[in-house]
């Protein structure tokens, strides 16, 4: 598939539900969501028939994300099944890690390749603090049951909130003795901007990867180490971020930086939402039904769907400095 700019779509994140077992300050309200009545979410079975027609179209990459996307009861089967269609090459998934010690050798067996795990401090009362009521140590028993199960590369993902005051040197070094890939990724204006979710954004919350890279390498002089430097390359799945490492490390240190350095010109993804509206562009409201076509219609309705979204795809978001980008908040998209 191809856009109307001629970017070369190949890459489509599914959300699979839109709860989860964490309340983080950013992304949802303390006492949760209203919860979408079940029979508005894609059954597995359609997700199944969409990547299949997906494929076809050329399609090759899925990601599975949510809310969290291991509450959802069938995820096993349903990467397995993702992961025997014919034309798909690589299966992933954004995850919390609370639930892989339980589910990663299942994965792993069924066809799952890659995984990232959100995890945005590693300070304990801080998790706690984020998360509203998280154990960090079931996030970091998710990271060693991911490498134990063989997954490469584990990348673990964390979103930079400046009041939150976060340790990036601590993340960084996590790259150095294990194949872990941090990343860092700026703040974005997704979902409610008025501070109701704990959190809001605002400008002045924004901390840029350029400063984050400098923060690391300042702290890597006090302490007797070189600084990172440009990665040879970066690790599958690369995506966006431009990737760095610290000599001798058996991981890198990412940085997506979707605010001070877009990346529009580069974008190969869309987004399928719980509900089965299809998001051309993360940093809009615009959707697509593609749900109604996979209960009532053929194959070529359904494809026509994917080929509507392919022509309402922008060129480039609009200003993600403003107020909110979206009204939609990040779980209810997917991650």
């Amino acid at each position: 598939m191809r856009d109307g700019h001629g970017r070369r779509i190949d890459y489509m994140r599914i959300s699979l539900t839109d709860r989860c077992n964490l309340r983080c300050i950013y992304c949802m309200p303390a006492e949760g969501i209203v919860q979408v009545p079940h029979d508005r979410i894609l059954r597995l079975s359609e997700i199944e028939r969409l990547v299949r027609i997906a494929a076809q179209m050329g399609v090759e990459r899925i990601r599975l994300t949510g809310g969290e996307p291991l509450v959802r009861r069938g995820v096993v089967d349903l990467v397995a099944a993702i992961a025997s269609t014919p034309g798909i090459k690589d299966v992933s998934l954004t995850t919390n890690g609370i639930l892989l010690p339980r589910y990663a050798a299942d994965l792993k067996q069924a066809g799952l390749r890659r995984v990232n795990i959100s995890l945005d401090t590693l300070d304990a009362a801080q998790y706690r603090q984020v998360t509203r009521g998280g154990d960090i140590t079931s996030a970091l028993a998710g990271i060693e049951s991911s490498l134990e199960a063989g997954f490469s590369p584990v990348k673990v993902n964390a979103v930079a909130v400046r009041s939150l005051d976060q340790d990036f040197w601590a993340f960084a070094r996590l790259s150095v003795e294990r194949p872990l890939h941090v990343r860092f990724i700026e703040y974005m204006p997704v979902g409610d901007s008025s501070g109701v979710c704990g959190c809001g954004w605002g400008p002045e919350e924004v901390v840029s990867c350029e400063e984050i890279r400098d923060r690391i390498n300042r702290r890597a002089l006090a302490e007797g180490v070189e600084g990172l430097l440009p990665a040879g390359g970066g690790p599958e799945g690369a995506g966006p971020a431009r990737y760095y490492e610290f000599p001798g490390a058996q991981g890198t240190v990412g940085f997506i930086s979707p605010l001070s350095r877009h990346f529009c010109g580069e974008c190969n993804r869309i987004r399928v939402t719980s509900m089965g509206k299809i998001r051309p562009c993360l940093f809009s409201d615009e959707e697509i039904d593609v749900r109604e076509a996979l209960r009532c219609g053929s194959d070529d309705a359904v494809r026509e769907v994917l080929a509507r979204a392919m022509r309402m795809k922008p060129g480039e978001h609009g200003n993600p400095n403003s107020a909110h980008a979206t009204s939609t908040n990040m779980n209810q998209i997917g991650g």
